[in-house]
This record gives C-alpha cells, sequence and structure tokens, in this order.
C-alpha cells in the first residue's frame, strides 16, 4: 500500500523566527525546508512527518491517521527530538551542525546548518571516471573523522550512503540526515520497517538488530566506497545472507586502484559484524596506512587537480 502524500508547509509560512523558502527534499519520514531566519541566514528545517501514521491535508498541524498509531507516533516524535538535542552537542566540521531544534504544529522540527554542495551521489553519477585513489582515501578518512565523533556520543547514523554525504564548495565532506529516530520506530512500528537503504544498509539492520553498532556504520562506508568506484550499490545484504553474489569490484572499476583498498571494502562489507572494522578509527587507521600505489597520486596530483577544480566549477553553478 503506497503511503499517503502530505502537504508540506507553504512557502513563506513563519515558523518561530524562521520563513519557509523552498522544499528541498520529502520522503517517507520527513520533509526538509530550506528556510531563513531574521538576518537571512540560510538554514535546513528537518520536520518530522512519518508518512505512513500522521497527515497533513490543509493547515499546518498535523494529525495522527488512526489511533493504534497514536503511541507509536508519539514514540518517535519523542526520538527524532532527542536525536536532535544529541546531535545538537556535536560541533565537527564533516558532521551537519543542529542549531536548533523545536516543537510546533503537533510534530517536532531540527533546524541544521544549511550546506551548499552537492551530494557525493551526483559526483558519482558525473564524475566518478575523475575518482583517484587518494582522493577517495582522503576523502573518507576526513568523513571518518566525523563518524568517530557520532560514536564517541553513542550514536549511530544507520544511513550513510552517496545521498547523504554532501560534498562543499571547499571539497569537504559532510555527513548529513542521521537515522536515529527512524531506526527507533523499527522497533514499535512493524509498516517502518523498509526504512533502510538496500545495498547500504548491514545485514544486522535487517535482522538481529540487538549486534549493531559502530561497525554497522562501518558496513555502510565500505558499500559507499564500492560504489564511489563501481558505480553501482553492492548486493542488498538481505540477499547477500542468501546466496552472496556480490560483483567483483575490480571488473566494475574505470581505473586502477590498489589491491590494499579492494582488500580494505571487502573488511567493511563482511557480513559477520565482528568480521568487520570494529570502530571509525580502525577503519581510518587502515585508509590512511602507507601505500605507494596510491600515494604517488597524491605526488603527480594530476588526478586530484583535475576532479577539485572541477568540483569547485560545478559548485559555483546555481544548485538549485
Amino acid at each position: 500500500m503506497a503511503l499517503q502524500s502530505n502537504q508540506p508547509l507553504p512557502v513563506g509560512y513563519r515558523l518561530q523566527e524562521y520563513t519557509i523558502d523552498k522544499v528541498l527534499s520529502s520522503g517517507g519520514f520527513s520533509i526538509v525546508y530550506l528556510a531563513h531566519d531574521e538576518v537571512g541566514t540560510p538554514y535546513a528545517i528537518k520536520e518530522y512527518l512519518p508518512a505512513a501514521l500522521v497527515a497533513r491535508s490543509g493547515g499546518a498541524d498535523v494529525s495522527i491517521s488512526s489511533d493504534e498509531n497514536q503511541a507509536v507516533f508519539r514514540h518517535g516524535l519523542k526520538c527524532f527530538f532527542e536525536e536532535g538535542r544529541s546531535l545538537a552537542l556535536i560541533s565537527h566540521p564533516n558532521i551537519v551542525r543542529v542549531e536548533n531544534f523545536f516543537r510546533a504544529n503537533e510534530t517536532v522540527y531540527m533546524v541544521m546548518q544549511y550546506v551548499r554542495g552537492r551530494t557525493l551521489q551526483f559526483h558519482i553519477q558525473r564524475h566518478r571516471y575523475e575518482f583517484s585513489e587518494a582522493f577517495i582515501r582522503r576523502l573518507f578518512t576526513h568523513l571518518l573523522n566525523g563518524l568517530r565523533e557520532v560514536h564517541a556520543n553513542k550514536l549511530l547514523h544507520l544511513d550513510i550512503k552517496p545521498a547523504n554525504i554532501y560534498i562543499t564548495m571547499e571539497g569537504k565532506p559532510v555527513l548529513l540526515d542521521f537515522g536515529a529516530a527512524r531506526q527507533a520506530l523499527t522497533k514499535d512500528a512493524p509498516k517502518l520497517r523498509a526504512m533502510y537503504t538496500a545495498g547500504f544498509a548491514a545485514p544486522e539492520q535487517y535482522h538481529h538488530q540487538e549486534n549493531m553498532g559502530p561497525w554497522t556504520d562501518i558496513y555502510a562506508i565500505g558499500a559507499t566506497i564500492y560504489t564511489c568506484i563501481g558505480g553501482i550499490h553492492p548486493q542488498p545484504a538481505s540477499e547477500r545472507l542468501e546466496d552472496d553474489r556480490i560483483g567483483p569490484l575490480h571488473e566494475l572499476a574505470r581505473r586502477a586502484f590498489s589491491e590494499d583498498l579492494y582488500a580494505i571494502i571487502d573488511w567493511c562489507l563482511q557480513l559477520d559484524h565482528l568480521a568487520r572494522p570494529q570502530s571509525a578509527f580502525e577503519l581510518q587507521r587502515a585508509l590512511m596506512k602507507d601505500s605507494t600505489q596510491w600515494r604517488a597520486d597524491v605526488v603527480v596530483g594530476s588526478a586530484d587537480a583535475t576532479f577539485t577544480n572541477r568540483l569547485k566549477a560545478t559548485l559555483n553553478k546555481k544548485l538549485f
């Protein structure tokens, strides 16, 4: 059964000190708006609006679609609010900054730093052939700095994928769209169990969720690096558990990468959560390991410079 379509807040709507400019994205779990405050500073505002549970057909307030969904919605709302409060304590250049969070219109809003850039998914689709090994290692080493901070605060992301990684105007990766509240919902609402992303979700997100930990996000990092090189995501973990036919990455690559990098990706994508890197630091250390095969790219610099210059040129264009 298809999820209902909820009406977003209208352009110009005043939400406390913020004014809605446009919808940036809309999904089954939330709506994200571009807004500005009284001095014109832009923000991304995420509205908790699970389409399977609540409806907004007119006005600003949301209503619960049925009595049986009331408790589930309230539990998810509490988790969303607590997620915002936890993320607001994290200040890291590779994690989207939560500036404010509040209740209004019978739901919760999370006000985040507005990151001007393009998703990694966009760059994979347009520029994958320009990704050098040095670029990939550097990109994910920086991203893992942010993920280490998240895990240190006893949070998991649970939905790392190219669409949730932004590359800023300066070429800095920023991790967006945390899935903590979404995952909390799955424990009480069977209808929401499909909120993970196939191909990037670890096996324990399908079954045995008590086994989730930092290694769960590590699986998604490995799947994201796999996608950077191969152009497609790996076989979904649920299918791999039945018949593991993950495509050999070297056959999908459009340029040469080291066997060491392929081995790191395989390590991250192990179905057994105990066989993967157990922390972001452990993976980061492997990515930073000395290797003349990839450090040659840094010395020569041509491949990275070409991609970086094109990235900046792309980002300097009108984005929306």
